[in-house]
């Protein structure tokens, strides 16, 4: 039985089709999504099985090499950037919970990717503030504290290359981008829509991937 779909689009029936047409999860991918799942509600944070599919397939298309991700969870999109970067890639990751992120390293263990990951238990924007690398990144994952998103997004893009993609999570944030509501997470994610179709350093589409993506490709600095 596939897992529940998170996109507000898709029935049972459609995503049960979408995953048997999609590239199969493997043993730790359906282990880590079967613990996560243990952890009750706060389960609805791991990103769906075709979106952590095309991670891995868009970063092997890509030949990216390094990814950025803020907000680990319990480490799937994180895996699969791993294994998308190969051997002597390098994906570096933030998080702020210790009980998550040690889940993230059982499923990096059992997969043989832990070599790839560099996870800094740092508050997202505290991390980035610091944050130097010696490369630019070739992907960024946005998937945080959502109030905080257009200040992340304005500490990343200098650290992605041009060519390069941020991605972000929940951008549709289950419709109700489209209420007439104040909720600080609706109009943050509202705000940094706006703000990726009016920034012309980017060219963006939004995507209805599990809780809607933005794909946004970096086309100047």
């Amino acid at each position: 039985m596939s897992p529940d779909p998170k996109s507000f689009l898709l029935d049972e029936r459609i995503h049960s089709y979408m995953l048997s047409s999609s590239t199969a999860l493997d043993e730790v991918e359906r282990w880590l999504i079967s613990t996560t799942a243990e952890l009750g509600p706060a389960a609805g944070m791991q990103i769906s099985p075709e979106q952590a599919i095309f991670f891995r397939v868009l970063t092997t298309a890509m030949g990216a090499r390094r990814v950025l991700e803020i907000g680990t969870f319990t480490g799937l999109s994180t895996l699969e950037f791993a294994r998308g970067v190969g051997p002597g890639g390098q994906v570096t990751t933030c998080d702020i919970s210790v009980e998550w992120t040690a889940i993230a390293r059982q499923a990096w263990d059992r997969a043989g990717v832990a070599d790839r990951v560099e996870l800094h238990l740092k508050p997202a924007l505290e991390f980035l503030a610091d944050h130097r690398p010696s490369h630019a990144y070739d992907i960024a994952f946005l998937d945080a504290d959502k109030r905080e998103l257009v200040h992340q997004y304005e500490l990343v893009l200098p650290l992605v290359r041009e060519g390069g993609v941020i991605l972000v999570d929940n951008v549709l944030w289950s419709g109700r981008v489209l209420d007439p509501s104040d909720d600080p997470d609706v109009s943050a994610i509202r705000q940094l829509n706006d703000l990726l179709v009016a920034d012309a350093r980017v060219d963006n589409v939004l995507l209805p991937i599990s809780d809607g993506l933005a794909f946004a490709v970096k086309v100047r600095s």
